[in-house]
């Protein structure tokens, strides 16, 4: 559940409070029934759409998270590997969920250096028709989220460590972390 401080609540209050006053001046002025309700129905609609933009705008502005000391380990007897690290708010609203998002790339697509080798191409007669029958191929880049702590106060922290699948073919790995709150 997103956590609203009073930001929010403010400019939901403005929104609520255009559109009513367009809803009255089209009830009042326009004659017509049927473009009245037409025209309320577009009043609502874009208030409905002003509303939730409004809220990820202020999310984006008043909900801050910082990621520290963030270490990786690969566990090789089970094939995983793991992150660990501290996460802060360092705004000055409580963060009602943190996302920690990792994405690992296989070597040749950061460095810009793509040779012909770099790559795992499957082949063969049922790739060529139908995709394989559902027989997977090696993807090249993988995301994984996390959610690593709710209901984060002003200026506290939290450690967290998560596990997840590290593919084995890959070779020389670039690692993008963000962390943001909701």
């Amino acid at each position: 559940m997103t956590l609203l401080n009073y930001w929010h609540y403010i400019v939901l209050a403005l929104i609520f409070l255009m559109s009513l006053g367009g809803i009255l001046s089209v009830l009042l002025k326009q004659e017509n029934k049927k473009i009245a309700y037409s025209m309320v129905f577009s009043i609502v609609l874009v208030g409905m759409f002003l509303a939730v933009f409004s809220i990820i705008v202020v999310d984006k502005y008043t909900k801050k998270v910082e990621l520290s000391k963030l270490h990786n380990k690969r566990l090789l007897g089970t094939e995983e590997i793991s992150y660990s690290g501290i996460v802060s708010n360092i705004g000055k609203f409580p963060i009602g969920k943190v996302t920690f998002e990792i994405k690992l790339v296989n070597k040749g697509h950061v460095s810009g250096n793509v040779k012909a080798g770099s790559f795992y191409k499957p082949s063969g007669f049922f790739d060529f028709f139908s995709g394989g029958f559902g027989i997977s191929s090696k993807p090249q880049t993988i995301t994984k989220k996390f959610t690593v702590a709710k209901n984060l106060k002003p200026g506290t922290a939290k450690a967290f460590r998560v596990y997840f699948p590290y593919p084995p073919y890959f070779r020389n790995t670039a690692e993008f972390a963000k962390v943001y709150g909701h």
